[in-house]
């Protein structure tokens, strides 16, 4: 009957169809929570890009990979040649190294791109130690002289070009392309006249030629203006006698121009990964030292690129409330967690709203079309060419349907009154003379 079936058309199929998608979509939340939480840990293994193998870098690397490997990250050390070699691998994203230790002066941020700091780790002085000459050391009296300045690569090399050449002195000097170590040997051996190391003051390199009485420490006495002209850079005082009292040594205050260190990482580096950085870069670096105050560094001191967003974060409140008060893994886990349950919840509510409204149509629905069989046998009881034998058998199938069907237990009444229609409508067969 035309009547009937308008009763089913594409507006009483919309909650269904709703319903279809609704699946759908909570499929595609489930698969996209389940494929968060398989990616919700960091990386067992972290690459970091640290300095020449045996020198200070080096050392401070190891003291680092001690502290990750405690948490279960093990991270492993590059030997480069120098803070410049770092950070050309840290801004190559096919290189694999995702931490590194740079200095200031190397870059910018638009030069870097998906290249952030954790912090000023310390400050490193530019050392430049010579033989054969007296105090006080100038710049002028390097004219001519065999300087060791550090390997292509190093941060040492570029800082020392750089100040050689605005003192006039980049085409009268001979630069020779040695490490620390190596240089201090060299200078000891006679073949340099200078050495130059951009490293921090405990360092033993340092230390090494401080024992040297023939070494003298070069001075700069207008470190002010060189902290002016280069933003990255910073004014120290070495103390008099601080290497060694009684052998009073350096003699005097030593002004000295020092280059601000930082911890550098890959933007993508995960998030726990670069707390666990600062973590150790606190325990590390927090203590007091000769050019430092206890709880100096790490410092939120950005010098080349910006702060990550974890680093902030971390130099705000020391990180966030799971950070604080679960162990690592736990908290990793809890924080993808929250995650994912936030916008699931919001993807579940609704659907969870819409299932009784499309059970209760659907249960409408399967009752209606009863209504409309009953009605079809009804219609034809007494009506000219009705066969009451057969419209019978008609209402034993009806009635066999109606027991079969199931239905949630708030339709038990609706069920119930459907049976006393079809009652009704039997008695009324029974009514009819036979013919």
């Amino acid at each position: 009957m035309p009547g009937s079936k308008k009763g089913h058309g594409i507006g009483e199929r919309r909650p269904l169809l709703a319903l279809g998608v609704a699946t759908v979509v909570l499929a595609a939340v489930v698969v996209w929570a389940v494929v968060i939480l398989v990616h919700a840990f960091p990386p067992r293994t972290v690459r970091m890009a640290t300095g020449p193998h045996g020198e200070a870098d080096d050392r401070l690397g190891e003291l680092y990979r001690a502290i990750l490997a405690r948490k279960g990250v093990d991270l492993q050390l590059v030997p480069t040649a120098g803070k410049a070699d770092n950070l050309a691998r840290l801004r190559d994203p096919k290189s694999g190294i995702q931490a590194g230790f740079a200095c200031g002066g190397l870059t910018t941020a638009a030069d870097s791109p998906g290249v952030v700091s954790l912090g000023t780790i310390g400050y490193d002085p530019l050392w430049i130690f010579c033989r054969g000459v007296s105090e006080p050391v100038q710049f002028a009296d390097l004219t001519g002289k065999k300087i060791a300045i550090g390997p292509e690569g190093s941060g040492t090399r570029v800082l020392a070009r750089e100040l050689l050449k605005k003192n006039g002195l980049d085409k009268i000097v001979q630069p020779v392309p040695l490490s620390h170590l190596a240089g201090g040997d060299a200078m000891e051996r006679g073949d340099v006249a200078c050495v130059c190391m951009l490293t921090y003051a405990e360092s033993p390199e340092v230390r090494k030629l401080f024992d040297d009485e023939r070494a003298v420490l070069m001075a700069y006495p207008r470190a002010d203006a060189y902290a002016a002209l280069f933003p990255f850079l910073r004014k120290v005082v070495l103390p008099q006698g601080v290497f060694d009292l009684a052998a009073n040594r350096p003699p005097h205050d030593v002004p000295l121009i020092a280059d601000a260190e930082s911890l550098l990482v890959r933007e993508g580096l995960h998030p726990a990964i670069q707390y666990l950085l600062l973590e150790a870069a606190e325990e590390i670096h927090s203590g007091a030292g000769i050019l430092q105050r206890p709880a100096q560094f790490p410092a939120a001191e950005p010098v080349d690129v910006p702060l990550s967003d974890e680093a902030r974060q971390f130099y705000k409140s020391g990180g966030n409330f799971l950070q604080r008060h679960l162990p690592f893994w736990l908290w990793v886990f809890a924080s993808r967690l929250l995650v994912v349950l936030v916008p699931l919840l919001g993807a579940v509510y609704p659907l969870v709203q819409l299932v009784p409204s499309a059970i209760a149509f659907e249960m409408e629905r399967r009752i209606d079309r009863l209504y409309e069989e009953l009605r079809g046998i009804e219609d034809r009881i007494g009506a000219p060419g009705g066969n009451a034998g057969e419209l019978e058998r008609e209402l034993d199938r009806f009635d066999d349907k109606v027991r079969t069907v199931r239905v949630p237990a708030s339709y038990a009444r609706t069920l119930y009154t459907l049976k006393h229609h079809a009652s009704l409508v039997r008695q009324r067969l029974a009514r009819v003379p036979v013919v």
